[in-house]
């Protein structure tokens, strides 16, 4: 089992950068498939990237490409997603999930591939 905080969401204007932070207790942080989800007020939550277990692939939604990184280091149990050119559509909550299995990339963006979750930072991006 693992347990997962994030951190790093708030306030910034449209055009900004911002980096989330989302750590991870235990010893087998190595073992898991990483992934940042967001879910605005009134929608469903959305895929926004994933990581591989060694980090050496990423995959990111339609809406992020080319505008948000995912990285990870296992040494810290650390995974990352670096913020870039925010728009106000990308106000969230932003959620970090860890999922024990990986099925391959046409299940990397649902929801039942992650078997942990954080609580969630709210990132506001005003206009």
């Amino acid at each position: 089992q693992v347990q997962l905080v994030e951190s790093g969401g708030g306030l910034v204007q449209a055009g900004a950068s911002l980096r989330l932070s989302c750590a991870a207790s235990g010893s087998t942080f190595r073992t898991y498939l990483m992934g940042w989800f967001r879910q605005a007020p009134g929608k469903e939550r959305e895929f926004v990237a994933t990581i591989t277990r060694n980090g050496d692939s990423t995959y990111g939604g339609d809406s992020v490409k080319g505008r948000f990184t995912i990285s990870r280091d296992n040494a810290k149990n650390t995974v990352y997603l670096q913020m870039n050119s925010v728009r106000p559509e990308d106000t969230a909550v932003y959620f970090c999930a860890a999922g024990e299995f990986n099925f391959g990339t046409n299940t990397y963006a649902r929801r039942t591939s992650y078997q942990y979750w954080g609580q969630g930072t709210q990132v506001t991006v005003s206009s």
